[in-house]
């Protein structure tokens, strides 16, 4: 049974974690193309912490709700949904709404949890793996044999990018604040996990590269690094810009690099893709990297799991980027 009200998280139209607090409001109806998720676990992601703060807006009819990923079982359907039952254990992007006992999501944005997996790092898939598969794959073009550079390599998007480019056949490096972080990405794959805070990345990849420079490099910080990475990318090399941990703009920046050595620019945000684009990048997660998932050859860390009544805490250990890996949350 369906209950008429659930519980969820509400927030003040923007500020740090403690504006968040449990509420209640009714359950959203399925549309036709629509799966009415009974919520176990929703992950947490740096867009949440955006949208709180008031800096991150929901596109146009999107649930205001945080949380853009969840797992669960199938609770109801809409009248076109075939592919799915009530009862089915899924995880699925959303377009918001994940921090709630019952959440929709686009059927075609819904894939079942891999075999050997819990609910629990099925829910720590969807954001990650959706943006790090269109803007490595689809965008930046990462092939067999080339290389890659990956900012906040022990982050969600980060240790994600570093195993999905390891099984690809490419080299993968990464920056990182710690030495225990450091650590962490290099057994996730990475041939060199450099921690910025002391040591010269831009010199640490030239080295390493023998001058060559890097085929791809994806980055979420903007700012200063935007020219540093362009430095850094070798003949014919794709930077993909995901976010900006620093700064969308960039004061002065020589575009010559640009046009002699052939380079491309590129980036893109998921949330407002079409209905149609994710759910073509949910098939291509399906075929390409659920089996790798399955066989153990890409694992899923899970860092903490907090119930969600301590969703404030869980915001402020991705604020601080104490965690490694995941964060997900807990009804």
């Amino acid at each position: 049974m369906i209950p008429q009200k659930m519980r969820y998280v509400a927030h003040e139209p923007g500020g740090g974690p403690e504006v968040m607090r449990l509420a209640e409001m009714a359950i959203p109806e399925p549309g036709p193309r629509d799966v009415l998720i009974d919520v176990e676990f929703a992950g947490v992601n740096r867009p949440d912490l955006l949208q709180r703060a008031g800096k991150y807006p929901p596109p146009p009819g999107a649930s205001p709700v945080l949380g853009l990923e969840v797992s669960g079982h199938v609770a109801a359907l809409g009248p076109e949904v075939a592919e799915w039952k009530i009862g089915d254990e899924v995880c699925a992007l959303t377009a918001g709404g994940g921090y709630a006992e019952y959440c929709l999501a686009n059927a075609g944005h819904c894939l079942p949890v891999p075999n050997g997996l819990d609910l629990s790092k099925a829910a720590a898939l969807p954001e990650n793996l959706f943006t790090v598969w269109t803007n490595l794959i689809d965008r930046g073009r990462l092939k067999s044999g080339e290389s890659l550079l990956v900012h906040g390599g022990s982050s969600g998007i980060g240790y994600m990018a570093i195993q999905l480019a390891v099984q690809r056949g490419a080299r993968a490096f990464t920056t990182v604040g710690t030495e225990e972080k450091a650590e962490f990405c290099r057994k996730l794959g990475a041939v060199l996990a450099i921690n910025y805070r002391a040591q010269d990345f831009v010199k640490e990849i030239q080295h390493a590269t023998l001058q060559q420079g890097v085929d791809v490099i994806l980055d979420m910080v903007g700012g200063d690094y935007v020219p540093k990475n362009l430095s850094l990318l070798a003949l014919e090399g794709r930077l993909v810009q995901i976010a900006f941990l620093q700064s969308s703009t960039v004061p002065a920046l020589d575009l010559r690099e640009v046009m002699t050595r052939r380079l491309t620019i590129t980036g893109s945000t998921l949330r407002p893709r079409s209905v149609q684009e994710k759910a073509a990048i949910a098939e291509s997660l399906k075929q390409n990297v659920w089996p790798l998932l399955e066989s153990g050859k890409m694992r899923v860390v899970i860092n903490r799991v907090f119930p969600f009544t301590d969703v404030i805490n869980a915001h402020r250990t991705i604020q601080e980027s104490r965690h490694m890996g995941k964060i997900v949350l807990k009804w």
